[in-house]
């Protein structure tokens, strides 16, 4: 039985626990009713989140999919103004992440999130109607401001909702979904393009006209549900909403002050582990947005026509995705992060030196499979072992918005290494990419080893507090996930 009466669960409880009046250790919850619980919220707000995320990813990386259709040809483009049309995207797109961030509890996630789903929504739709390289320029620009907001934002609503040891899980959803974008993306370009000539359109056209207006549906998907508060979500009981209450209570010190604080902004600023986690994730998403946006490009490459080329992408995509789910759900279950973050990128090497030393291209096609592995679980699993290391809301807000900046000036860098088949500079460079991610893996286990190493010693008094900062994470109570 739950001795939390509703309106203590609905406001007073965060406020006590925050002013030390309320420990969470008199709360205790159920095991079975907390299990009970979070297949509840995973089976409301997963669909929704994975659902919104898949549009977005959608609807930027299926430029790789309408090049192979020939819309640089039919808008008179070069390979280098293609090149940096890809690119352009995320120097609006990493300028914005960060306020995004910061701004998602003042403005509200349903605000935010459903806001930026319709803009760049409409976005894609007039991306059908271009004609010019110009277009395509100003049409990517604005894309990237509108989903620069969309993974801070889930990512942090997921913070909301979930506990530290339940969080790989829950992102792997969203990286599940940027793996199902390139097999769904591939399956709906597949039947799209068959309809090159209707009404005197060209195939690659009507993908972004139609995906832009699936976009739209899943706008209003978002509004309806995708609850503001998880601790009053709709679907939610009265009981379930104390359980919910209690474990915001049991999660105070790691969610902290609903107040904005620019002191916790510099806070976060300080902190070595964003700039290393901010190199691994740089390094990570050149393989993301390399893999991702160039895979039909380099699978083409391997002698195969253009629709065949659309859905050989497809096992590629989901078999990156079910690795990324079954990684993460160890990793929570052991909450370690940088094992698997290691082990998985071991796949990814492998695959990149088959991508470059064999001919065949069978072999070639079985390194892409290879390759999955590092593209979702780097990543994935890096972005994870910030979140679950970063403490309170509002410097892990800003950590993760910097974090996702620093990361996505990849796809900068990804647009102009793979320019021309067989794509030996885009591999090579993911390659080396791979190999100082590994070595930045092991400087930050070492930080994060020598920070508990201290938070021990000051412990047990053996040696002098001289910590400028002694709240969120940098409490003696607070534990690192390794």
């Amino acid at each position: 039985m739950i001795s939390l009466d509703t309106k203590e669960a609905d406001t007073s409880l965060p406020d006590d626990i925050g002013k030390g009046e309320i420990s969470h250790n008199e709360f205790q919850i159920d095991p079975v009713k907390e299990k009970l619980l979070l297949l509840k919220l995973d089976l409301f707000l997963t669909p929704v989140i994975m659902l919104v995320y898949l549009c977005c990813f959608l609807d930027r990386s299926n430029i790789g999919n309408v090049k192979v259709a020939g819309m640089p040809e039919d808008i008179g483009a070069t390979t280098e103004q293609f090149s940096t049309a890809v690119s352009i995207f995320y120097a609006t797109y990493v300028t914005f992440e960060t306020p995004w961030a910061v701004l998602l509890k003042k403005l509200t996630p349903r605000y935010v999130i459903t806001g930026l789903c319709v803009v760049w929504s409409l976005v894609t739709i007039f991306s059908g109607f271009i004609t010019s390289i110009n277009g395509l320029y100003a049409t990517r620009l604005l894309l990237g401001v509108c989903e620069a907001g969309l993974f801070p934002s889930l990512n942090l609503y997921l913070t909301m909702v979930y506990k530290r040891q339940e969080q790989a899980k829950r992102v792997s959803y969203l990286f599940v979904s940027t793996a199902l974008s390139g097999a769904f993306g591939g399956i709906l370009a597949y039947a799209i393009l068959l309809m090159d000539g209707v009404d005197g359109v060209a195939g690659w056209r009507w993908v972004y006209i139609i995906e832009g207006v699936f976009s739209v549906v899943c706008a209003i998907i978002v509004w309806f549900g995708l609850p503001n508060d998880p601790t009053k979500a709709y679907f939610l009981n009265e009981e379930q909403r104390e359980l919910m209450a209690i474990r915001y209570a049991q999660n105070k010190q790691y969610n902290g002050s609903e107040e904005f604080s620019w002191e916790e902004v510099r806070n976060a600023l300080r902190d070595p582990k964003l700039y290393l986690s901010g190199g691994i994730q740089f390094c990570q998403d050149i393989l993301l947005y390399g893999f991702s946006t160039f895979l039909p490009s380099i699978i083409k490459g391997f002698g195969h026509t253009t629709l065949q080329t659309q859905y050989l992408t497809i096992p590629v995509y989901i078999f990156g995705g079910i690795c990324f789910l079954t990684l993460a759900f160890v990793s929570d279950r052991l909450t370690l992060r940088s094992p698997f973050l290691l082990f998985s990128n071991v796949f990814g090497i492998i695959g990149y030196i088959l991508l470059l030393t064999v001919s065949s291209n069978s072999v070639k096609f079985f390194a892409t499979f290879l390759c999955a592995i590092a593209v979702y679980n780097g990543p994935g699993l890096n972005l994870t072992w910030l979140n679950v290391n970063i403490a309170p809301h509002y410097r892990r807000a800003t950590a993760i918005g910097m974090q996702q900046t620093m990361g996505n000036t990849a796809g900068i860098v990804a647009g102009q290494i793979y320019t021309k088949s067989p794509f030996m500079l885009g591999h090579g460079f993911s390659l080396g990419a791979l190999v100082v991610a590994q070595l930045l893996i092991l400087v930050k286990i070492w930080y994060i080893k020598r920070c508990t190493a201290k938070k021990d010693k000051i412990t047990k008094g053996e040696m002098e507090d001289t910590r400028s900062i002694k709240t969120g994470d940098w409490d003696l109570d607070f534990k690192y996930h390794i």
